[in-house]
């Protein structure tokens, strides 16, 4: 009898797809001959059709499961012959994720690739260019029928004009104006946005670009700087070489909010690179410029989000990684992954080195750090003539508090405008207050979709979740004993807001929360207002915490401190401390010394004197010691299981099933602990619950990960449940 494998298609191409099912898919690519590894290709699923990625010919080397019956497999259907092909070292980044995040192979590859349209078609660009020189000078040598000399022409004409009013001219425009950029003879022109020079480096910014430049292939390192140091003028440097070199750069952020100041400061000061901007806001068109010019080579400088790392980049010189410690850089939706951690795998297996800078570097990195995984450049003091601001803590419990506020916090709020100058107040929770109850029965305003209560936002009468979205209007009188008094307790952004109005009233106060900020432009243009010195009062959210410079606040103010102080997840002083000493970091940035006042009911709590005495490094060496004890990251290891479905008794049956699973493995080193319902259970009509496995060893926790993922996918599940794998997780 003939073998299966004899009678097996000559062309076996195994195909990610967009399923939850963590394998890849064979087709006969016979009927295909175009087709290859890399490529985006239709194939036949079940009674569909899907787009998949093409991963790898099929041999018994790259696959140990049995082959198919010959007569069960099917074609591929057809090739996008638009789609760019994915290289072999973006098909191992996918690879990597898949396996050690346990997540579907097919799942990973359809949130990592580019967006599936013509990367040429006319889209949307906030580029502007503008000749040089040199440019100008060259202009009568083209020929006259040169694309190049037509669009210099019309710059020369118009002074400086957009990529669209540029594309316009010519289909052939897109290629012609990154060869002039590559020449030298255009340049990008952002409005508003001179030309910026290199600034005198400190002493301590000078050993650290000494030592990042040093570097020749892979290495870590953590730029530890304070607030204001200047780590930012220590990548603008390592990233000039890396392009005079011919190399390209990769600059990572943790938030879409902080990608414009920094866009305008990357272009200014090298205005004949290459620059594009990655991130998840931006049409899927301008997407696909993006990764296309990053992918061919085009792009000098790739600048975006967490999912910018998945950008091809051939000529890949080093990667820089700002506000290293951020939760943003976290996916917890979906395929579940760490873009700081997927970046630095991302650096050793491309044989770059890696920059990861912060003013609270995370406990994970500051022991690798300190265990001698990363250098440690630190930059101890604010560059220039700036010096650190004073902190000081009003004691609550002693000077109380009128709708939020301290005598002492108001008393230097007037002063400072008295003196003409600018004053942050701080409160991480928008709306004007979190719960709307009523005092005569103790009735609250729920949500009927979550375990959490609606947020009352006075602005527009509305009541919100800010969980999952549902909102309704504010009730006319309590709906249990009718009383009509209803009551906000606690404030938000627009109750803070409204009392600093009564206060204050000849102040220009602005508001800046992701309630009163619409959109790119709107949010630019509200931070300009800032710089330019329009506003005395700014009352914001975490969105203002990190990466703004604003030279006229000398004074930031926080509002509700402790309530983050006692949080249940072991990580919430870890990062109350790093929100807090982000955020006193704005204040004092120009010539005028700054102060920080931070209200607070436990003036004499350890985080509250470290803040006091800007001790990081001692704040961090007690949070350490305190997880050594308790085996906690980055001294333990975590993954946790979560699963949620209509009904809680579901969810948590199919977790104690898990759990049995987990256990019959046998696996040493490893403590799985009893499935609980999580803290907020009910979430979008949907009842949650969660298993958490430790270990101080991750080799036993990755011995126990991959048999047991196997098995999950093996267990009957019931109707309407979802389950979801959480290596290293976030929260727990």
């Amino acid at each position: 009898m003939e073998s299966t494998a004899a009678i097996l298609p000559s062309r076996l191409l195994q195909v990610a797809l967009p399923r939850p099912i963590p394998a890849l898919f064979d087709y006969d690519a016979s009927t295909c001959p175009h087709a290859e590894p890399g490529q985006r290709v239709r194939v036949p699923f079940g009674r569909s059709e899907l787009w998949g990625i093409a991963w790898r010919w099929r041999t018994p080397e790259t696959d140990g499961r049995d082959p198919m019956a010959p007569d069960r497999i099917k074609s591929v259907i057809g090739v996008d012959p638009v789609a760019p092909t994915l290289p072999a070292s973006w098909r191992a980044l996918v690879e990597f994720i898949a396996d050690y995040y346990q997540q579907p192979i097919g799942e990973v590859a359809a949130m990592a690739a580019p967006p599936a349209i013509a990367a040429t078609r006319a889209e949307r660009s906030h580029r502007r260019f503008r000749a040089t020189a040199t440019g100008l000078a060259s202009t009568p040598e083209l020929p006259a029928r040169d694309v190049g000399r037509k669009l210099l022409i019309a710059l020369e004409r118009s002074g400086d004009m957009s990529e669209g009013e540029l594309r316009a001219l010519s289909s052939r425009a897109p290629v012609a104006l990154e060869r002039l950029l590559a020449a030298g003879w255009i340049e990008h022109a952002l409005p508003g946005v001179p030309a910026e020079s290199a600034h005198p480096l400190s002493a301590d910014q000078s050993a650290a670009l000494e030592a990042l430049q040093s570097t020749r292939g892979y290495a870590a390192s953590l730029l530890h700087g304070v607030t204001g140091s200047g780590k930012t003028e220590v990548y603008l440097r390592l990233i000039e070489a890396q392009i005079a070199s011919g190399r390209q750069c990769l600059l990572l952020v943790p938030e879409i909010a902080l990608t414009p100041q920094l866009q305008a400061r990357v272009a200014a000061r090298f205005p004949r690179a290459c620059l594009h901007v990655m991130h998840s806001e931006m049409s899927d068109g301008a997407r696909a410029m993006a990764w296309t010019s990053a992918q061919s080579g085009t792009a000098d400088i790739l600048l975006g989000t967490r999912l910018a790392v998945f950008a091809p980049l051939p000529r890949l010189g080093c990667i820089v990684l700002d506000e290293e410690h951020d939760p943003s850089f976290r996916q917890t939706e979906g395929v579940r992954y760490s873009a700081r951690d997927v970046a630095i795998w991302r650096a050793r297996y491309e044989n770059v080195p890696i920059v990861l800078g912060s003013a609270t570097p995370s406990l994970e990195s500051l022991r690798h750090a300190m265990d001698g995984r990363y250098a440690w450049l630190r930059l101890n003091s604010r560059a220039g003539a700036a010096k650190l601001p004073d902190v000081k803590l009003i004691d609550t419990r002693v000077f109380r508090t009128t709708e939020g506020l301290s005598p002492p916090m108001v008393k230097a709020i007037e002063s400072r405008l008295a003196r003409g100058e600018q004053t942050l107040l701080f409160i991480n929770r928008r709306g004007y207050a979190p719960v709307l109850s009523c005092p005569a029965c103790g009735w609250a305003a729920g949500c009927t979709r979550c375990s959490a209560n609606l947020v009352l936002h006075a602005a527009d009468r509305r009541l919100r979740c800010h969980h999952c979205g549902a909102e309704g209007p504010v009730p006319k009188a309590c709906p249990e004993c009718g009383n009509q008094d209803m009551q906000g307790f606690g404030r938000g952004t627009q109750r803070l807001e409204e009392t600093l109005t009564g206060l204050f009233p000849a102040a220009r106060l602005l508001r800046i929360d992701r309630d009163s900020v619409r959109g790119r432009d709107h949010w630019q243009a509200q931070l300009d207002r800032i710089r330019r010195g329009e506003v005395d009062l700014v009352v914001g959210t975490q969105l203002l915490a990190k990466g703004h410079d604003f030279p006229g606040i000398t004074l930031v103010g926080v509002v509700g401190a402790d309530a983050s102080l006692h949080a249940a997840d072991f990580r919430a002083q870890e990062r109350l401390f790093a929100q807090l000493m982000q955020v006193g970091g704005r204040a004092g940035r120009g010539n005028t010394a700054g102060d920080v006042l931070i209200q607070t009911a436990q003036p004499e709590h350890p985080l509250f004197l470290a803040l006091k005495a800007h001790d990081f490094d001692g704040f961090a060496l007690r949070q350490l010691e305190e997880r050594a004890r308790l085996g906690l990251p980055p001294h333990g290891f975590q993954l946790m299981l979560s699963a949620d479905a209509p009904d809680l008794q579901t969810a948590l049956d199919f977790l104690e099933a898990a759990r049995r699973a987990a256990l019959a493995l046998g696996v040493g080193g490893v403590r799985i602990y009893d499935v609980v319902p999580m803290r907020m259970v009910r979430r979008a009509n949907r009842e949650r619950a969660q298993l958490v496995v430790e270990s101080r060893s991750r080799p036993d926790l990755r011995a126990l990960l991959r048999p047991w993922v196997t098995n999950l996918y093996r267990l009957r599940l019931a109707r309407g449940l979802r389950w979801h794998i959480d290596v290293d997780p976030a929260e727990v």
